[in-house]
């Protein structure tokens, strides 16, 4: 360990016992979603936090409302230069002048995840690692932490509906944190608690193969303190070989497993049902979101706090109380005419979970699908899998490769799914044309139940979509 690297460990020692207020520190790419919750947190504790981002988000002017300074102009001259911290995201390109000018000159900069890793490794913490799953896993065992009073820090992945924010603090000295595989991040954590809720690859442009990817998760299940307990999703024990003295399998419906939901009831998009954790039974439970995947993850979250040994009437509420994450399974338009769902599906997988999801709460609807791809390089690594996926949907319209930190790839494009698909209702069209095609096809009587799905900036048509529904 370098002299800086202990500065920096001490530096986030004395931040987290309130013994740092007034000094500064630096983000680059401070608008993304796991970035602006450490944000938070370094905020939170009195600290003077600015940063740099590519483009204005609804994210970035939410965090200048709470009195964070951002610019989107990569200049070395808007640089905080008085900060203690410099913390960067690996989405940052490598020749952006601002993050060159640190390297080169020798600031203290530092990976997000080895920042989120300093922070969360001085509590006791869990983290929730998965290819999909992981978001809204991780907000519902910090919800069910923080509605019961147990009491916990949160940083999470997505916005979450109780408290509109992806971070909140607690006097109690537990941290809740979203595990990201991307860069092989998540081995920068110590788990009391590890949930692994998928291991599907992705992220080939980092791991190049699947052996590679499911290597890390292994590894990241091995990071667990000793006496601390992994939870895994029925199968990937079987499957892969996760090794761990302490450990519970979970399932939606599985009895094999060691925890899992039986009497599964659904009425109006949600769920009622028992759950089986170990060798305990906690009744009358219900989830008022959709998706059965949502179903399982909601197991994962009793699961834990069953360990943590929260009453079973608090979890009942808890999770009762429970109202989603923004883009995973979020009702946007719920009428019994009409229902429009937004999420942020952007892997076969995550695909297939919500059109099943959706298409098994509200089986006698036509499901209208609206998909943006994100990342050339996935495209092109699962093609087959989307097109394959898509077809579940009646009818589907494929927006343009949302690029995100890629260039383009010659010959990917939304058209290889389309002509890989055996769908006759497929279409390829741009964002601007797509809320013209909603309004026409809604006045001809033809949409029923309409999802959006993706991880690019698919989010940014929701409003004008659902506008064009509701009139």
């Amino acid at each position: 360990m370098t002299d800086q690297q202990i500065h920096i460990e001490s530096f986030v020692k004395a931040v987290s016992l309130g013994e740092a207020k007034g000094k500064r520190v630096y983000f680059l790419g401070i608008g993304g979603i796991g970035m602006s919750a450490i944000a938070r947190y370094f905020k939170s504790r009195g600290l003077v936090v600015n940063g740099y981002d590519k483009t204005e988000t609804a994210l970035t002017l939410k965090l200048t409302e709470e009195g964070f300074g951002i610019h989107y102009t990569d200049d070395i001259n808007l640089i905080d230069k008085e900060a203690t911290l410099f913390i960067y995201t690996p989405a940052i390109p490598k020749n952006h002048k601002e993050f060159t000018f640190l390297i080169e000159n020798g600031f203290p900069i530092y990976k997000r995840s080895e920042v989120l890793g300093m922070i969360i490794n001085l509590s006791y913490n869990v983290c929730v690692a998965g290819t999909h799953g992981k978001t809204t896993t991780s907000s519902m065992i910090a919800h069910v932490l923080r509605d019961s009073d147990f009491g916990c820090n949160a940083f999470l992945g997505g916005i979450t509906s109780n408290y509109n924010t992806n971070f909140w603090t607690s006097e109690k000295n537990v941290c809740v944190a979203e595990a990201d595989e991307y860069d092989r991040s998540f081995l920068k954590l110590t788990p009391d608690v590890a949930v692994i809720t998928s291991i599907d690859p992705d992220h080939l442009d980092i791991y190049e193969n699947e052996q590679n990817f499911i290597d890390a998760f292994v590894s990241f299940s091995q990071k667990v303190k000793p006496g601390g307990l992994l939870i895994i999703k029925m199968g990937l024990n079987k499957t892969h070989g996760f090794d761990s003295q302490n450990k519970l399998t979970y399932s939606v419906d599985d009895n094999k497993a060691d925890c899992f939901a039986f009497n599964i009831m659904h009425k109006n998009g949600s769920y009622f049902f028992d759950a089986q954790i170990k060798n305990q039974v906690v009744k009358g439970l219900s989830l008022h979101m959709g998706g059965m995947h949502n179903l399982e993850n909601a197991i994962a979250a009793i699961t834990v706090a069953k360990h943590l040994n929260i009453l079973d009437e608090k979890i009942i509420q808890a999770v009762a109380n429970f109202k989603g994450v923004k883009r995973r399974f979020e009702y946007i338009v719920h009428t019994s005419d009409l229902v429009m769902i937004d999420d942020y599906a952007h892997h076969p997988q995550e695909l297939s979970a919500l059109i099943q999801g959706a298409k098994g709460l509200f089986a006698e609807k036509k499901c209208t699908l609206i998909f943006q791809p994100h990342l050339f390089t996935r495209t092109r690594d699962f093609a087959t899998g989307f097109a394959s996926v898509l077809n579940m949907a009646d009818e589907v319209f494929l927006l343009p490769i949302y690029p995100a930190r890629e260039l383009p790839i010659e010959g990917i494009n939304s058209e290889m799914i389309a002509t890989l698909m055996n769908n006759p209702k497929v279409t390829c069209c741009s964002k601007t044309e797509i809320v013209e095609i909603v309004k026409q096809k809604l006045e001809a009587g033809e949409i029923e139940m309409l999802i959006t799905a993706g991880a690019g900036d698919i989010d940014t048509l929701v409003e004008p979509i659902k506008n064009t529904l509701i009139k």
